[in-house]
């Protein structure tokens, strides 16, 4: 009798609790920028509220609509406003080929930045310096992409191991009965 090796089969994400986020900052407020060649630009603090409260904003692959990768109304795309910016997460789906795609080239840090596509509904223009100064008082927010060349290269994407709601429950519930002897 010959005895073999059994191969485990590799399971999915969706079975292991295995995710990757893409997260970071697509907006960064009053960090100005040059547009062409023709003006500066930046986003005044609180430009984009109205937009989050409405808006169901997708998340795309350097603005591709074919390639969506994550959507605020499926729970798969979060947005809000810190302190810093526009603060943006992305499930990646690994069983597609764009999440695979998503996760792996800002994995690799090959991309790193994100770009907003947006339409201006208020703003603000002053001249003084090289090139005019527009800011962006209201606008409303269309969709975010992971982008190779941002427009604001201050923006940043990287990623991280995603834990599910059921994984840190777990993980509390063993902490606290280890704190109380029963574990």
């Amino acid at each position: 009798m010959r005895l073999g090796l059994l191969k485990r089969k590799k399971r999915s994400p969706e079975m292991t609790g295995e995710s990757k986020v893409v997260a970071g900052h697509a907006v960064l407020w009053n960090a100005v920028t040059t547009i062409g060649r023709d003006f500066r630009e930046r986003f005044a603090p609180g430009s984009l509220t109205n937009s989050l409260r409405k808006a169901d904003v997708r998340a795309l692959l350097d603005h591709d609509t074919g390639r969506v990768v994550g959507r605020v109304s499926a729970g798969t795309l979060r947005l809000r406003e810190d302190a810093t910016g526009l603060l943006v997460e992305i499930d990646a789906d690994l069983t597609t080929p764009d999440g695979q795609t998503l996760a792996g080239t800002v994995g690799r840090r090959d991309v790193t930045g994100f770009s907003p596509s947006f339409r201006v509904l208020e703003e603000d223009w002053t001249t003084g310096g090289p090139l005019p100064l527009r800011t962006i008082l209201e606008a409303e927010l269309i969709e975010v992409s992971v982008v190779s060349f941002p427009a604001y290269p201050q923006t940043n994407a990287s990623l991280r191991d995603a834990i599910s709601a059921h994984q840190r429950l777990i993980a509390k519930m063993e902490r606290d009965q280890r704190l109380r002897g029963l574990a």
